[in-house]
């Protein structure tokens, strides 16, 4: 017995020790910035960025790291101070609860080894989150509510319409005031269960993205293995997704998926993060059939930053997607879709935005154009169906 607890204490050590360093390691890999803040663009660009009052992003996975967002970070993409820095109004936060081993744009298995217990663990978090996907979901909405808490009245936990409007008005005398929406990238976090769907929006979820990067209980993935559409229990969720007004996201749905909740769907739909494939064919990407058919529906699309999505250049391949959309459908389905923090490699951080007014700018972009594409396009699509 003498031997054994000098030993528990070594190891409970050394976990201590990980948990306080491994975290931001892996972080640090995976969520790289190719150009380091502070960014320089043109006095006109800055000008009219600063003049933006509503800029707002559909799509940032900070949550999964363990960050505490309160805090201005030297690395990852987003937290709260840069966003007040970046005059960004409303960030939607989504909760990553699953990664395959080895995950990729093509073809992902369903039972594929999960990437994001070992960080769960590494990051110390409770060992009711270690293999439970609805404990790590609850746990991320939590840590929402606690930082939204933590930076007193100056963030807004955005769940309902009179949330959305109380930002809006707060941010014409205070721009540091800044608010989040809670969503969930892929509905394997609901466990099969309707009741989880319940639990999530009771924890303050108003978006969810069916699938992710393999298939689920509510059907295929673009990256997936049966390229099937919405199952029975994936109808269920589309249907109460409608009656709780909750925002439903086809980013990584399989193209039958896609099809169906479109037609099930009694509500307008959101591509959070995405690309373009006039502009870049891959399976991540949206055709034009695909982009007029969210249009039809009263949809926005998020443009992404990364180049699996807009192409190795991708302040380049941001503004041709947007400009694909733009003359297939109207600006008015244009939207910022970052990926922030969703373990991509991006050509600058939140506080670099004013960079892809610029690039606008220089494609002939209006300034009310720019101003839809930069948030003015997610505040009047939320007001109308939070």
């Amino acid at each position: 017995m003498k031997k054994i607890i000098p030993f528990f204490i070594l190891l409970i050590s050394i976990y201590w020790l990980g948990t306080m360093t491994v975290p931001s390691i892996l972080e640090k890999r995976s969520n790289s910035v190719k150009e380091a803040a502070p960014y320089k663009v043109s006095e006109d660009a800055l000008t009219l960025y600063q003049s933006l009052d509503f800029v707002s992003d559909l799509h940032c996975d900070a949550l999964l790291w363990g960050r505490d967002l309160t805090q201005k970070s030297d690395f990852g993409h987003v937290d709260f101070p840069r966003m007040q820095e970046a005059n960004v109004a409303l960030q939607v936060f989504t909760i990553v609860s699953k990664s395959p081993r080895g995950q990729n744009m093509d073809f992902n298995k369903t039972d594929a080894q999960d990437n994001i217990t070992l960080l769960n663990i590494v990051q110390g978090r409770p060992m009711s989150n270690w293999f439970s996907l609805i404990n790590r979901t609850m746990y991320q909405s939590g840590k929402l509510q606690q930082f939204a808490d933590d930076f007193e009245d100056n963030f807004i936990f955005v769940k309902s319409k009179a949330d959305l409007e109380n930002l809006i008005e707060s941010r014409k005398n205070n721009k540091q005031i800044i608010g989040g929406l809670l969503g969930i990238e892929g509905a394997h976090a609901l466990e099969g269960s309707m009741e989880n769907l319940e639990k999530v929006y009771e924890a303050g979820v108003r978006l969810i993205g069916p699938s992710h990067f393999f298939d689920n209980e509510l059907g295929g993935s673009a990256h997936g293995e049966s390229g099937e559409g919405l199952t029975e229990f994936g109808r269920q969720v589309i249907h109460r997704m409608n009656e709780l007004n909750m925002i439903i996201d086809l980013a990584h749905a399989s193209p039958q998926m896609f099809d169906d909740i479109l037609e099930v769907s009694t509500k307008p739909v959101v591509v959070s993060h995405t690309g373009i494939r006039a502009v870049l064919n891959s399976p991540r990407n949206l055709s034009d059939d695909q982009i007029r058919r969210v249009a039809e529906k009263g949809g926005i699309i998020g443009i992404a930053f990364f180049d699996k999505a807009v192409g190795t250049n991708e302040i380049k391949g941001i503004v041709a997607s947007m400009k694909r959309v733009k003359n297939l459908v109207g600006i008015e389905h244009v939207a910022l879709g970052s990926d922030y923090d969703g373990s991509v490699a991006v050509p600058f951080d939140i506080t670099g935005l004013p960079i892809i007014v610029e690039a606008l700018l220089q494609e002939g972009f209006t300034e009310d154009e720019i101003k839809a594409i930069m948030g003015e396009n997610v505040k009047q699509f939320l007001l109308q169906n939070l």
